[in-house]
C-alpha cells in the first residue's frame, strides 16, 4: 500500500525571484510577491520548469585581493586622466572678460616752501617844500643842488617838460633815493690778516742752536721769532719746532734802488658821446666815456679837458679822475639859448710831486687822445607860458 504524501513535503517556487516556499505560502519572504490564486498542479510544474534558469557565477575575493584590484583601477584612471589633460595651464583657465580698472595715480604731496629772506628796502620819505630863490636859474640848478634829477622835480610838481619856474614859486623836492649799504663781510682782524699773509718756515731746534743763532741764520729779529711763537724766554729746547716769520726779515743793507718808471700809456680811445652829438635843455647831464689804457698805478690818473670854443672868451675846465668816465658839471652848461660847441680830450698823467700850496703836480704819462666836440644848449627859448 503506497503512503499518501503529506502536504508538508510540497513546495512552490516564487515566479519573481525563484525562491522555494511552502505550498501554502501566500507571499514571498524574499521579494514580497503575493500569491493570489492557487495554480493547477500541472501549471505549477510548468512554472517551476520555466522559472528555473542558470544563475550568474559568483566571484568571491579576499580583502587584500579586493584592495589590490581597487588600487589598480585608481592608478589606471589617474594615468588616463594625466595624458588626457592638456599640458598648457592657461588652456584650462577660463577666459575672464571684464572692465579694466584704472590704476590710481599717486599724488605727490606739495613741497614745503621756505619763506623768502627779507631783503632790506629803503623807506621813501615824503618830499619837502622849497621856495625858488633869486639865484635859482633853472630846474637843473635846483636838481644839482639837491643831488636829484630834473625829471623827479617835474613829476613831483606836475610841471611841463620845459620845467618853468619863477622866483617865490613853491616846489616839492623829493629826497634822493638812499643807497642800501652792502651786507657785512667777514673781514679778518689786522693781526690775523698779517699772520695769514706772512710766509713762514718751520725749523727744528738742533743740538747747539740758540735763539740768537737761528735769528742770525734767517735774518729775522729774535723778538719777532719770540712774539710769533709765543715764547716767554730766549731759551729754545732741542727737538722742538718753531716757525720763522720771513715777512719780518730785516732789510738787506745796500744802495737804494731807483724806481723804474713804467712805459708811457697809449692814447685813450674816446667812446661817448659820438663826435658832433647835440644836447638840449632836456639833457641835464653830459657824461664823457673812454676806454681804459690799462691798470693805473698809485699816483696815476686821467686828465680830462673840456673847453667852450663858442664863447667870446674861451672857457675851459681841467679835472683828474681814476675812472673811465666823467660827468660835465652843470655849472659849465651854457647860460644862453645859443648852441655852444664844446671840445674835449683825455690824457694819462702821473703825479710828479706837489707845489707850494700842497697841490699835486701832474705830468703826462701817455699819449693824448683824439679830440671830439658836442653842442649844448643851456636855456630854452621863451615862449607863450602854459595855461
Amino acid at each position: 500500500m503506497t503512503p499518501e504524501p503529506t502536504s508538508s513535503n510540497k513546495t512552490k517556487v516564487c515566479p519573481t525571484c525563484g525562491t522555494r516556499l511552502s505550498e501554502n505560502a501566500t507571499r514571498c519572504l524574499v521579494c514580497g510577491t503575493e500569491f493570489n490564486a492557487q495554480p493547477a498542479p500541472n501549471v505549477v510544474k510548468k512554472a517551476e520548469k520555466s522559472v528555473q534558469a542558470s544563475r550568474m557565477p559568483e566571484i568571491r575575493l579576499s580583502l587584500p585581493a579586493a584592495l589590490g584590484v581597487l588600487a589598480t583601477v585608481i592608478i589606471i584612471a589617474a594615468t588616463v586622466t594625466f595624458f588626457a589633460v592638456p599640458k598648457d595651464p592657461n588652456a584650462l583657465a577660463p577666459e575672464i572678460t571684464g572692465t579694466p580698472t584704472e590704476t590710481p595715480t599717486a599724488t605727490i604731496p606739495p613741497t614745503a616752501t621756505l619763506p623768502a629772506t627779507d631783503i632790506p628796502t629803503a623807506t621813501p620819505q615824503p618830499p619837502f617844500e622849497y621856495i625858488v630863490a633869486a639865484g635859482d636859474n633853472s630846474c637843473s640848478q635846483i636838481a644839482f643842488n639837491f643831488q636829484i634829477s630834473v625829471q623827479s622835480i617835474i613829476i613831483a610838481n606836475n610841471l611841463a617838460s620845459t620845467c618853468p619856474i619863477s622866483v617865490g614859486q613853491k616846489l616839492l623836492i623829493p629826497f634822493p633815493t638812499p643807497t642800501i649799504p652792502p651786507p657785512a663781510t667777514n673781514t679778518p682782524l689786522p693781526l690775523d690778516a698779517t699772520r695769514q699773509a706772512c710766509d713762514t718756515v718751520p725749523v727744528t731746534v738742533q743740538d747747539g742752536d740758540t735763539l740768537s743763532s737761528i735769528s742770525l741764520n734767517y735774518a729775522v729779529p729774535a723778538d719777532a721769532i719770540k712774539a710769533w711763537n709765543g715764547l716767554t724766554t730766549d731759551n729754545v729746547f732741542f727737538g722742538t719746532t718753531i716757525e720763522i716769520p720771513l715777512c719780518m726779515r730785516a732789510a738787506t743793507p745796500g744802495p737804494t734802488s731807483t724806481a723804474t718808471l713804467p712805459p708811457p700809456y697809449p692814447a685813450p680811445n674816446l667812446l661817448l658821446p659820438a663826435d658832433g652829438s647835440a644836447f638840449t635843455l632836456a639833457n641835464d647831464v653830459v657824461t664823457l666815456q673812454w676806454a681804459s689804457v690799462g691798470v693805473l698805478l698809485d699816483g696815476e690818473a686821467y686828465q680830462i679837458t673840456v673847453e667852450d670854443v663858442t664863447a667870446s672868451q674861451t672857457r675851459r675846465i681841467t679835472d683828474y679822475v681814476t675812472d673811465t668816465k666823467y660827468i660835465v658839471p652843470t655849472s659849465f652848461r651854457p647860460k644862453d639859448n645859443v648852441a655852444h660847441v664844446l671840445r674835449w680830450w683825455v690824457t694819462p698823467v702821473r703825479q710828479a710831486g706837489v707845489d707850494d700850496q700842497n697841490q699835486p703836480i701832474w705830468v703826462a704819462s701817455g699819449a693824448v687822445s683824439a679830440k671830439r666836440v658836442f653842442t649844448w644848449v643851456g636855456v630854452a627859448v621863451q615862449g607863450t607860458p602854459n595855461p
